[in-house]
């Protein structure tokens, strides 16, 4: 029977033909030319989709698709700054991105702390520079701005408060002015006396206009009010035995990131440890983010739900809770997905992805958790440049107001009560008191 439906058909097939003019003939074929085309397109971009970013599921576990992205309630507004910020949705990755990048991954402009080229960029999600500090005009006679290792938008959306940790300092930036507001910390002298510091990471100026900062090898966290030359109050002894020994001292003590709750989560490099404290000294727990050498910058994910990257290589990005348990990580160990020596991942709140800087890599990268892919990416893999489109050992990244971390976190982050906590050790938290 099927043989029979089989030349049935090829005769229907023959007897149906008609004349058709050459002219005709030629039209058909390019029209099918055309389609092949297109369909050798689709398929090539589809493939580059997959396997351009090299993210990789090796080594890593994918984040189940049922957990929630979490919903932000900003606007796309960036009132006081000097450039729009806004969604990348339906727009085509421009020049300076790798090809296979989706703008989309991104609610808005991404500020980005060049290290190696001592300068702060930000970037839209198309790829295009829209601010640099410092601007055209350089900076004043014998004033310097040294390798930025940190750098956040202020809560109230302003100003840039970078951290310079080879260079002991911290900068708050008036972002439209483009010249340094305030600075704590004496440039190029560490120390442990008022206006010093020793390595600093990951200062934060909270909503009231106190600054936040891990003072590293002082084993010690720091509060300081905005245009002060002494400490507010200091958490840790403040010696140079830096062991995890929460409150009295810590273990090099890389960030103090706002939790929802009100409290602060601080990252210990020495031992792997992540601590949950007060502003008052108290510390509620602490545990070892699973599988993690070198800790660095442990921020929020979601109530209960915390996130680390491990500064190795290979690197890796993990999500874990306060028991230690792991609930997701991103870590190929070979091929384009590899990331070498991360410092700083964050959320991006509009769609659960994870914006990340990949220092060794010289590049900025967005994660696909749901699939354990590169979906976004500035810089060139491996090569360090200035030009558009490069970067040079990026040790830190923001997204732009609405969506950045202070003020994403400031109608809950912790006030300073300057008071400590009751039954702390002695020496654990000492109050200076405002001047």
């Amino acid at each position: 029977m099927d043989q029979e439906r089989g030349v049935a058909r090829q005769g229907r097939s023959h007897a149906g033909k008609r004349a058709v003019s050459p002219r005709v003939r030629l039209a058909r074929r390019k029209g099918r030319l055309r389609l092949a085309a297109l369909i050798l397109l689709i398929g090539a971009v589809s493939l580059v989709s997959l396997l351009g970013a090299g993210g990789g599921s090796p080594g890593g576990v994918a984040r189940p698709h049922s957990a929630a992205t979490r919903k932000s309630s900003a606007t796309h507004s960036s009132s006081g700054l000097p450039f729009p910020s806004s969604p990348g949705t339906g727009k085509r990755p421009g020049p300076n991105l790798t090809p296979w990048s989706q703008p989309s991954a991104l609610p808005g402009d991404v500020l980005i702390a060049d290290e190696d080229n001592s300068r702060l960029l930000v970037v839209t999600p198309t790829g295009r520079i829209v601010w640099q500090f410092p601007g055209p005009g350089g900076l004043p006679k014998g004033v310097s701005f040294l390798r930025p290792d940190d750098a956040f938008f202020s809560a109230n959306g302003r100003n840039i408060i970078a951290t310079e940790e080879t260079d002991q300092v911290v900068s708050l930036i008036d972002v439209a002015k483009e010249r340094f507001l305030w600075r704590y910390g004496t440039p190029g002298v560490p120390g442990a006396t008022a206006n010093h510091l020793d390595n600093p990471d990951d200062a934060m100026l909270l909503p009231n206009s106190d600054l936040l900062v891990a003072d590293i090898k002082n084993c010690s966290i720091l509060l300081v009010h905005e245009g002060a030359s002494r400490p507010l109050e200091r958490i840790g002894i403040q010696d140079t035995h830096c062991l995890h020994d929460p409150p009295l001292r810590f273990g090099s003590p890389n960030g103090a990131f706002p939790l929802t709750n009100g409290n602060y989560l601080v990252t210990e490099i020495n031992g792997d440890w992540v601590d949950e404290m007060t502003l008052q000294g108290k510390v509620l727990w602490s545990t070892h983010p699973p599988g993690v050498a070198y800790p660095s910058d442990t921020n929020e994910v979601s109530p209960g739900v915390f996130l680390t990257v491990d500064y190795s290589t290979p690197g890796q990005v993990v999500e874990f809770n306060k028991a230690g348990k792991l609930l997701w990580r991103y870590g190929p160990t070979s091929g384009p997905g590899m990331l070498r020596t991360p410092s700083l991942c964050e959320p991006i709140p509009t769609n659960g992805y994870i914006l990340c800087n990949d220092d060794g890599n010289d590049r900025v990268i967005v994660i696909d958790p749901h699939t354990n892919r590169i979906v976004w990416q500035y810089g060139h893999t491996g090569v360090e440049g200035r030009a558009p489109g490069y970067l040079a050992g990026p040790d830190g990244v923001d997204l732009a107001p609405p969506y950045s971390m202070l003020i994403r976190h400031s109608p809950t982050m912790g006030i300073p009560t300057l008071k400590c906590a009751v039954g702390l050790p002695p020496g654990s938290c000492t109050i200076f008191g405002r001047s």
